[in-house]
């Protein structure tokens, strides 16, 4: 018996060890297991008359060892868990010999868990546009090629930009942390640094940045980095904040303060929906925690009406699911305008939904891109019911909808200080626009503020109201504004062949 327990004490070496317990000098008549413990009663030879006698001894030591069960985690070894990635290590070519218009990423790595988006949230972080993917990650190996250019259309030749991509998607890097020079992408917990994360939701209207910029101004909050969305008469905000001194702002009575104005803000304008002020806690990436706040509101479940008002039919994604049932895999396609972190927002999207992508095609043909995604949920099953898609579809189109802007854009150069950004939306409040989605970062002592913008009624801006703000606001800062183009031509249902999915075929593709 000893000998036994002790091949299960080898065996269990990484887990736990009975040896911690000090009972394998003991004798082990007995094992009591349970579905959710196993129990363990031993003698001692020179007592075990006694224990067999009254019994008291006996319950008290298994009562004992439940206990253990109950309080005690199991031990892993910190170095065991990156004992695969040590022995199997990510590879990561960059190649711009093969295309002569894009440059190939190829990755080779141990599947794990949300690789695909960590992988594809640094490809968009870096700005890179990705033109064509080709995704495999069935078993216990994850091999991506991914078609990339900058954002004019150019091949990755910098070379500094090739040992950063090496870096964070090679065996050195920790999830995300080859892309920690970029704050303005990630929200920290409480404070991160100098600057204190906040999140805000809520019902959208007009001027209602401008009020929440003026609160955050009138206590001596600078904005550091922010991202606006809003998507279905909705509103997510993120911002980094610090105070006047570029310190960490860490009053409990000043956030307290500004948070009860926050809300009062949100509250005043909010009517079926509970609008929020909160102090983001973890390390989320800043797109995708808007994702992720939206997706809680459901902001989605009313979009299916909002929809017919909002957009023609030529500018809806069009999204379907299918079965591979020689996969058992559910199909998800879509077809929609392309723009830059598409594959971004719907990988995203999927993941939080508890989804795992195991195969995925992307491409584009002209403005349009095709992407399909196999998958199936975490519990292994796949999308049966007419419910499960109908969700599924609604998300994907929102999430594909909160990015999108049309009309015009507003580009802001000038000195950080504080209240900038209340000066800012003040002046587009009082010009009557609206804003639909805002960034806001900050380089040196250079605030790059980027506006989107609409009038009270949602309509595109008339370019004489947008000569006139910029006379205005061109005194003291740089203006760039651009009109964001809209096409209105629906893709062409011919062209788009739906992708055979083979393995060989796959397989060949990272090979090209």
């Amino acid at each position: 018996m000893n000998q036994w327990i002790q091949d299960i004490d080898l065996r269990a070496c990484g887990f736990f060890s009975l040896n911690s317990f000090g009972l394998l000098s003991h004798n082990w008549p007995e094992i009591v297991s349970s579905p959710n413990q196993i129990l363990i009663s031993f003698e001692s030879p020179s007592q075990s008359n006694t224990y067999h006698e009254t019994g008291k001894r006996r319950s008290s030591l298994i009562g004992e060892v439940g206990l253990m069960a109950k309080v005690c985690w199991p031990y892993f070894d910190p170095e065991y868990e990156n004992f695969s990635n040590r022995m199997n290590p990510p590879r990561v070519s960059v190649d711009n010999a093969s295309c002569h218009d894009c440059t190939l990423i190829k990755i080779d790595s141990v599947n794990k868990p949300g690789i695909l988006l960590e992988v594809v949230q640094i490809l968009t972080d870096l700005d890179f546009v990705i033109t064509k993917a080709y995704i495999s990650s069935d078993g216990g190996w994850f091999m991506d090629v991914f078609h990339v250019t900058d954002q004019q259309g150019k091949k990755i030749t910098d070379s500094k930009t090739i040992d950063l991509i090496e870096k964070a998607l090679g065996p050195k890097s920790k999830s995300t942390e080859g892309v920690k020079n970029w704050p303005s992408k990630h929200v920290g917990v409480h404070s991160v640094g100098d600057y204190t994360a906040i999140e805000l939701i809520g019902r959208d209207r007009p001027g209602l940045l401008s009020e929440i910029s003026a609160v955050l101004a009138n206590l001596h909050f600078n904005v550091f980095a922010a991202e606006v969305w809003t998507h279905n008469r909705r509103i997510a905000c993120v911002l980094y904040v610090n105070d006047a001194t570029n310190q960490v702002a860490d009053d409990p009575k000043r956030l307290s303060l500004m948070e009860e104005q926050l809300n009062n803000i949100l509250r005043g304008c909010d009517g079926e929906k509970v609008a929020r002020t909160s102090f983001s806690m973890g390390s989320t990436h800043m797109d995708r925690r808007l994702h992720q706040m939206l997706f809680a509101d459901r902001d989605y479940e009313s979009y299916a009406v909002a929809r017919e008002v909002d957009s023609p039919p030529s500018l809806r994604p069009r999204i379907t699911i299918e079965r591979c049932e020689e996969k058992g895999y559910s199909v998800v396609s879509v077809k929609c305008k392309d723009r830059a972190k598409l594959m971004f927002d719907i990988v995203c999207t999927l993941t939080d939904m508890q989804y795992v992508v195991f195969h995925a095609t992307v491409s584009s043909d002209g403005p349009y891109a095709l992407q399909e995604y196999f998958i199936r949920h975490m519990d292994g099953c796949t999308l049966d019911t007419q419910g499960e898609k109908e969700r599924v579809i609604q998300c994907i189109e929102a999430a594909i909808r909160r990015r999108v802007s049309e009309g015009v854009s507003l580009e802001l150069c000038a000195k950080d200080r504080v209240g900038l950004l209340s000066e800012v939306t003040r002046i587009l409040r009082e010009n009557g626009l609206s804003v639909c989605r805002a960034g806001v970062s900050t380089r040196g002592e250079q605030a790059l503020n980027v506006f989107y913008v609409r009038d009270a009624s949602g309509n595109p801006v008339d370019m004489k109201t947008m000569e006139a703000l910029c006379k205005e606001i061109g005194k003291t800062m740089m203006v760039d504004v651009k009109r964001v183009p809209s096409n209105t031509k629906a893709p062409e249902t011919r062209g788009w062949a739906k992708t055979s999915f083979f393995f060989g075929n796959l397989l060949e593709r990272f090979l090209t």
